[in-house]
């Protein structure tokens, strides 16, 4: 398998099909397949090779569609940029995966002398959008327009296709390392399930740059799909484009779902065109779920439960058992089964099986396993032990093989869609000057499935309010990962070993939900 696989597939069954949309712009599967090849020539012109890391920083649009398919048909590996991270923090990942070149838009070009400034392996800087290339940096259509096509190099199977980097535990981010047949063998699993059948026409929606859009772009590779590009989520806009392009399939986080059936609009606009949603990256509640099946009434619902470390996919609730007609009281709250490509076992801390219905930790193995995370051996072996992905998320399975996840060993927080590890948020606190002992756990959030909560000791004297804390941290770690709410405490719970028990922390906010987690 081969991530260009889906485009050539495409140029030998309907060449005249239109394979993009984006802001005015129409092009055939043809048309797209030779501006990847040029613009891959492009690139090696300017010295990227084959296994070269190429990062890209852009809102979605389709060139950077074409970026994401001239890296993987050059042999390279691409670095998708999460645009909401502090510049120090992108300036990590660059630095981490030794990024030769990046490929940036008009928005986020502001960021490009700090960028080059702090990486000292970029090289070529290439523009996506309509702005003068800065510092020497070259045009994304320049480079399609001045270079013939050259062939695809047939990067596939186990050679590796990305690095996708998500939040570190240890305050870093970690880059997850993804072959093409982990990423191709996901969206096949999908595809399987009945997602994206042809004719589809896919909204893109969520951020390019994360591994559940990644999926869906896959998946309309594969099946031969049009791609229409959103380059920034408003309820209105996806409205206006299921109309205009009528949108067939979406794939969206629960915070997206739950803005989109609430906007007053939706009721007076016309939804019939979607017939599919696919939703992941964090749970949603049954009540939004029902809200989005009243909301758009042609439309099946689909979750999808994994993490980037398994190329997004380890399970399935599939859309029959959202319907009313098929939906068994409480599976719902279930991530569904093991998809088609995954074994899922539920464990003790000595990974011994447990049980059905007895909690443990959710462990998987398949085809779709990252390689490791970039340049951390003990952390990928730790990860990986016994050739199974250990997620850190606590759950358990029932006598028909649903998962229900409880919580999670990571302290991680999901909010909106987006990880944030604890322990990075609690070094960015600790660094406050009045700030004595801190702890962070995610608490219910309507809105965004869970906020970031910090439980902060101060010093002998000192003072300070939540805004204080939250401009702080902006300095430090991304605004989406800053502290939402506070709470002064004379001390913080410990146990005998003197490590902070969150789980006290957490109790009060989740003690009357159904699930340990939102």
């Amino acid at each position: 398998m081969q991530f260009t696989q889906g485009l050539h597939r495409a140029v030998q069954q309907q060449p005249d099909a239109i394979a993009t949309v984006c802001q005015g712009r129409r092009q055939s599967f043809a048309q797209l397949a030779d501006r990847v090849a040029r613009l891959a020539a492009g690139l090696a012109a300017r010295g990227v090779r084959e296994g070269d890391r190429v990062a890209i920083l852009a809102l979605n649009s389709d060139r950077y569609l074409e970026a994401y398919l001239a890296i993987a048909w050059l042999g390279a590996v691409v670095n998708p940029a999460n645009f909401r991270w502090s510049n120090a923090e992108i300036i990590y990942s660059l630095q981490d995966s030794e990024c030769v070149a990046l490929f940036i838009d008009d928005h986020f070009a502001p960021q490009v002398e700090a960028l080059l400034d702090g990486a000292m392996y970029l090289r070529t800087v290439v523009m996506m959008g309509e702005a003068s290339p800065p510092f020497g940096g070259h045009r994304h259509e320049d480079l399609i327009a001045q270079h013939a096509p050259i062939a695809d190099a047939e990067a596939g199977g186990d050679a590796l296709l990305g690095i996708f980097y998500t939040g570190g535990t240890t305050g870093a981010p970690k880059g997850v390392m993804l072959t093409h047949r982990a990423v191709c063998s996901s969206a096949l699993a999908l595809l399987g399930e009945g997602a994206l059948p042809d004719g589809a026409v896919g909204l893109h929606a969520a951020p390019m740059f994360h591994l559940a859009d990644m999926m869906l772009t896959t998946c309309l590779l594969l099946r031969g799909g049009r791609h229409v590009m959103l380059p920034a989520f408003k309820p209105e806009t996806v409205l206006d484009l299921i109309e205009q392009e009528r949108i067939s399939d979406l794939l969206l986080v629960p915070t997206m779902i739950q803005m989109l059936v609430d906007h007053p609009d939706t009721v007076r606009r016309d939804t019939r065109s979607v017939q599919r949603v696919m939703y992941g990256a964090s749970p949603a509640s049954e009540a939004v779920l029902d809200r989005a099946m009243q909301a758009l009434p042609s439309a099946s619902l689909m979750q999808v439960y994994g993490m980037t470390e398994t190329a997004a996919v380890m399970t399935v609730l599939p859309f029959a058992q959202h319907r009313p007609e098929h939906r068994q009281p409480g599976r719902l709250a279930s991530g569904g089964r093991a998809a088609l490509h995954v074994q899922i076992r539920i464990v003790d801390d000595q990974d011994r099986e447990l049980p059905r219905g007895q909690v443990g930790e959710i462990i998987a193995r398949g085809p779709n396993l990252m390689s490791g995370y970039l340049n951390k051996a003990e952390a990928s072996a730790q990860a990986l032990r016994g050739g199974w992905m250990h997620t850190g998320d606590m759950g358990y399975m029932d006598p028909h093989g649903y998962v229900f996840i409880v919580d999670r060993l990571k302290d991680m927080i999901i909010s909106g869609g987006e990880n944030i590890y604890s322990v990075e948020v609690e070094n960015a606190i600790a660094r406050h000057p009045a700030v004595a002992a801190c702890a962070v756990i995610g608490i219910p959030c309507e809105e965004m499935g869970e906020k970031v909560h910090a439980a902060v000791v101060l010093k002998s004297g000192a003072t300070l309010t939540q805004e204080a804390l939250y401009a702080f941290c902006r300095e430090h770690i991304a605004g989406y990962k800053c502290p939402r709410s506070l709470e002064l405490r004379e001390a913080l719970p410990l146990s005998g070993a003197g490590k902070i028990l969150k789980t006290e922390l957490r109790a009060p906010f989740w003690q009357d939900r159904a699930r340990a987690v939102a």
